[in-house]
């Protein structure tokens, strides 16, 4: 890419410059946003050896590319929130420049500069710039790989078949619905072949071996990791998503209902009218068109049956369609016309919300654990155990060293990772009973019980994991509470009349000089009667 771009005017340079400092100065309103629950784990993962990490990850579910970058950017900026946020900036900063040259390559000029604008004030994008997670990167290889996949085979140049076996190879790397995206691509090879002619069908397919074998090399190594996460880790806390969720996750993509409908509204007119032309079934940039939408739909229809079957959908994830969505509208409204072009304007007026207040909501972690340390509730050898696994590593990160660390499962080994494996069928079996017995002899007279607690009205609690975190949470409050040589201290924060956060609460418990004596265990629950999971109708930007 930097050669390609030193071979642009400099007029053309200093207009990217320009679209670039515009979009910096929207995507960096909130850098400094405190960690939530999900950055906790990314810093916690990154911080391991850099070949450690991808071993680490069999207890996380994810693949390894966005981990190693962020470790070696630790290594050199540091782990604070604006430091890590930075790297995911330059991540969505890339995607001007890219966004420039993949439009330009397939639909001329315009397109280029229509692409890179929307890539630069997209509201996804912009939210995701400013959070220390892997999706400004995987939006930035889903344009390049949507961008090289409609040249080598939708507009059939042979010559970005590397390009695309390079860039598929680093988005299945970065995240595991890349691979649903790549399935989609290789679903919508065999679409163009049969629409073709024999000896066009033969060289498309042909070419579509090629480069997908070639894919398929570079990936192999991690494959039995990928069989390893999906037999163990899966995605507990999610549901099945509905019809609805496909519509709120694309909703998110575009902005919205204002900006999205104007938006797509227009966009489908200025691609009819490029598939409409005369000759269109032999146009390069039709061709084009219709190799991204049949890699895109085929790749998002791939997602929504595979999480019927196992559930794995969040519309964070949707970071994999940034590319093909950003590549059919800049493509749709540059040729409309003057319209298109007023569309487009409208749409990027709209887009300029720097989602300051949704970042900065994200999580109080940061404010429990200030609090703690400031009534001095937090002292070397104190045990913090977390009802929420995975908060875990969170609490770690702004508590620091010197505590020890459990989980509504038991002592933890490691506490900047959680571990996945199994994590479901463990907690169903464990209960507050049987870790208070393991983790509540450890404590000396005078240190401190510090429980973690989800917030739980603030978010629906109806996936499996999730319920039963729910559960769990109640059940150690009640346990501790009826424990002899355990008293309560303190809750913190104190809420009173305050609209709750999102994220955690914390309970003190002192040990006291009395023998301790545990609540004996509970008579075995009866069946509970579960309704039918439903899916989440929080907004797009939230964790289900």
């Amino acid at each position: 890419m930097s050669a390609a771009l030193r071979r642009l005017p400099v007029a053309v340079l200093a207009g990217l410059a320009l679209v670039a400092g515009l979009s910096l100065a929207l995507r960096t309103q909130a850098l400094d946003a405190k960690f939530w629950i999900d950055e906790g784990l990314s810093v916690g993962i990154s911080s391991h050896g850099f070949f450690d990490i991808p071993g680490v990850l069999r207890q996380d579910g994810s693949p390894p590319l966005y981990y190693l970058l962020l470790h070696l950017w630790i290594e050199v900026v540091g782990d604070g929130e604006e430091r890590t946020h930075a790297l995911s900036l330059l991540f969505a900063l890339t995607t001007i420049p890219v966004g420039f040259l993949a439009g330009r390559a397939i639909a001329g000029v315009r397109t280029g500069w229509a692409v890179a604008a929307l890539a630069a004030f997209n509201p996804y994008l912009t939210y995701y710039a400013q959070e220390t997670r892997m999706y400004a990167l995987v939006a930035l290889l889903s344009l390049a790989t949507c961008a090289t996949f409609a040249l080598a085979y939708g507009a059939r140049r042979r010559g970005a078949i590397p390009l695309f076996v390079a860039c598929a190879a680093a988005l299945a790397y970065a995240h595991n619905w890349g691979l649903f995206l790549l399935v989609g691509c290789a679903g919508a090879v065999v679409v163009l072949a049969l629409q073709d002619d024999r000896e066009g069908r033969r060289a498309l397919l042909r070419d579509g071996v090629l480069g997908f074998g070639a894919l398929g090399v570079v990936y192999l190594p991690w494959i039995p990791s990928l069989l390893f996460q999906a037999a163990h880790t899966g995605a507990p806390w999610a549901e099945r998503p509905g019809f609805d969720a496909v519509i709120n996750g694309l909703g998110g993509l575009i902005g919205g209902e204002g900006s999205g409908i104007l938006g797509v509204f227009v966009g489908l007119a200025g691609l009819g009218v490029v598939l409409r032309r005369p000759g269109a079934r032999r146009d390069p940039t039709a061709r084009a068109i219709k190799a991204i939408a049949l890699a895109g739909g085929l790749g998002l229809l791939v997602a929504f049956l595979a999480s019927q079957a196992s559930p794995a959908w969040a519309s964070r994830y949707f970071a994999t369609f940034v590319g093909p969505v950003l590549l059919l509208l800049g493509i749709g409204l540059a040729r409309y016309g003057r319209l298109g072009l007023m569309a487009l304007l409208v749409v990027l007026l709209l887009w300029t919300d720097g989602r300051e207040r949704q970042l900065r909501g994200k999580s109080d972690a940061y404010r429990v654990a200030r609090t703690l340390e400031e009534s001095h509730y937090v002292r070397d050898g104190d045990v913090v155990l977390s009802t929420h696994p995975e908060q875990g590593p969170l609490m770690r990160y702004y508590l620091g060293d010197g505590l020890r660390w459990a989980d509504a499962l038991g002592w933890v080994p490691d506490p900047q990772v959680f571990d996945w494996r199994d994590a479901l069928e463990r907690l169903e079996e464990t209960g507050p009973i049987a870790v208070s017995r393991e983790v509540l002899p450890q404590l000396e007279t005078g240190q401190h019980l510090l429980l973690i607690q989800p917030i739980i009205r603030t978010s629906q609690w109806r996936a499996p994991w999730t319920r039963l975190v729910r559960k769990r949470a109640a059940q150690w409050e009640r346990a501790l509470d009826h424990t002899g040589g355990l008293r309560r201290v303190e809750a913190l924060p104190k809420f009173e009349d305050r609209r709750l956060p999102r994220g955690v609460r914390a309970v003190v418990y002192r040990r006291t000089a009395r023998p301790l004596v545990l609540p004996p265990p509970p008579p075995p629950a009866a069946v509970e009667v579960r309704a039918p999971a439903r899916p989440s109708t929080e907004g797009p930007f939230q964790r289900p």
